[in-house]
């Protein structure tokens, strides 16, 4: 057999339910950890600080577990070991989290949680590049996002509708409210279980079956896997250059993140020019010079389009509870109502965004790949330029739409037009490297959204909001450069 051959629809739902649980445990972080950690006593400009936990532990389990991942063969076959495993642990934080008794305790747990979902998320892409031929891989993504929107709009509604039905909303202060720990506890239950499903209902083919498919692209034998000392010498001299900046202006601490990322990047490329072999962290370093043209241009962006995302889910409470609330007190009445109403915001974006998986097909077969996610990308650009304008919280609603579209592009387009030129063996790796330049720009966001605001905007979260919509402007100029190619993802949207 030379051909993969096709799954039925509820072979493909089987194996993307897990993303409903893992979207369950993203959207209760997204929506109520800012909230925890205002409430445990953190200032505005230490929260994007404290979020930090959440993409640098992306950055550095991601590429790992995909390299292992490709690696593995086990009872339970390549990717699902590390579905159960890292859900066993998101859920034990989910559990946590809500119970910490102070602000320390939430930072590191919120590590724990981040890193236990990713080591989960980051196979499941691999895995419809595995298990689905070429022309069904747009139809297993466009599943997944239906499931990550079905999934949030649950979580994110969650500590709102436990209101509704009587459980308190507030709580003394320095204590989290018992909405937000019954949403933490029902989050933990759905994650294991919609994760289990997944591993209890799927199987997988073994690596050399994989290689043997006529669909597998083969490694690039004459890429280059090295760099050189000049390069690193580059990013050296700009992040000791802004490291002593920082030291000798008394600018912001948070700029670190900034000027130790540039550091770091410098001594990878250091090592790799004088490695010509290695370990894991070698090989992923040499993988990611390697990688393929189009996954270069699309990088960028994922870059912007992140920058955007992660803008949004750190400002959006403090924005909405400040402007369109009137309370920036997390003791408050009117601020924990704001709060529960951007649970609502959130649920209403991914609803949209689970809709939106539905229609994104019929866009791509009559515009293409391109400029269907540049158009999805813009959307949201006035989506979040919206929030500026708009007074009336119920009007949110609509700018929810927007987000919603761009959301569900975000997270299937750009994988439709990847998957089909990475090498069949490096798949998990390279789904890995690609979260690079989805973790980056969180780093650059947490490392100078504080310090922007402060300077230029007054300290108003609201201004982060319409940063993130000038960078999904540039997003959407960037996929202009992406090849328009005549992929599987658009003869699918066709009935191909």
């Amino acid at each position: 057999m030379t051909t993969k051959p096709p799954l039925s629809f509820w072979q493909i739902w089987n194996m993307c339910f897990g993303f409903l649980g893992i979207q369950f445990g993203f959207a209760l972080q997204n929506a109520n950890v800012s909230r925890i950690f205002q409430t445990l006593g953190a200032d505005m400009d230490q929260i994007p600080l404290l979020w930090i936990a959440a993409p640098l532990t992306g950055l550095i389990v991601q590429p790992i577990v995909g390299h292992f991942s490709d690696r593995t063969w086990t009872r339970l076959g390549r990717r699902r070991p590390y579905f159960l495993y890292g859900a066993l642990l998101a859920s034990l934080a989910l559990v946590l989290m809500p119970n910490s008794p102070q602000l320390w305790m939430a930072a590191g747990l919120l590590w724990l949680l981040d890193a236990s979902i990713n080591v989960s998320m980051e196979p499941f892409r691999a895995f419809v590049g595995d298990q689905l031929p070429a022309q069904q891989r747009a139809r297993g993504y466009a599943m997944q996002s239906f499931f990550i929107g079905i999934g949030a709009v649950v979580a994110s509604l969650l500590p709102w509708l436990l209101a509704r039905f009587g459980v308190a909303n507030t709580a003394a202060a320095g204590e989290i409210p018992q909405t937000v720990h019954y949403a933490f506890y029902a989050g933990a239950v759905v994650m294991f279980g919609a994760v289990g499903w997944t591993v209890l209902r799927t199987r997988e083919y073994p690596p050399e079956t994989l290689e043997g498919f006529d669909d597998a692209v083969p490694v690039d034998a004459g890429a280059s896997t090295s760099a050189s000392p000049g390069n690193a010498l580059l990013w050296l001299i700009a992040g000791g250059g802004l490291l002593t900046w920082i030291v000798l202006g008394g600018l912001a601490h948070e700029l670190f993140i900034l000027a130790g990322g540039l550091l770091g990047y410098g001594i990878a490329l250091l090592v790799l020019s004088y490695t010509r072999s290695g370990g894991a962290f070698v090989q992923i370093m040499a993988d990611l010079h390697a990688m393929p043209g189009p996954m270069r241009r699309l990088a960028l962006v994922q870059f912007f389009s992140w920058f955007a995302l992660f803008a949004m889910w750190i400002y959006t409470t403090a924005a909405v509870t400040g402007v369109h609330f009137g309370s920036s007190d997390p003791t408050s009445a009117a601020y924990n109502e704001g709060a529960n109403w951007v649970g609502v915001l959130f649920a209403a974006y991914n609803g949209f965004a689970a809709i939106a998986a539905i229609v994104i097909p019929f866009m791509v077969a009559r515009l293409g790949l391109r400029a269907t996610h540049w158009i999805n990308l813009w959307i949201g650009a006035v989506a979040l330029f919206s929030f500026l304008f708009i007074r009336d919280p119920d009007w949110l609603l609509a700018s929810m739409v927007g987000i919603g579209f761009a959301w569900a592009s975000i997270l299937s387009l750009p994988y439709a037009m990847l998957c089909d030129c990475l090498p069949a063996k490096k798949m998990g790796v390279y789904m890995g490297i690609f979260n690079f330049f989805i973790v980056i720009p969180q780093l650059l966001a947490a490392s100078v959204l504080g310090v922007l605001l402060k300077t230029f905007f007054g300290n108003e979260p609201i201004y982060a909001l319409v940063l993130g919509g000038a960078s999904f402007l540039i997003a959407g100029l960037c996929m202009l450069r992406v090849p328009d190619v005549q992929t599987a993802a658009v003869a699918t949207a066709r009935g191909g």
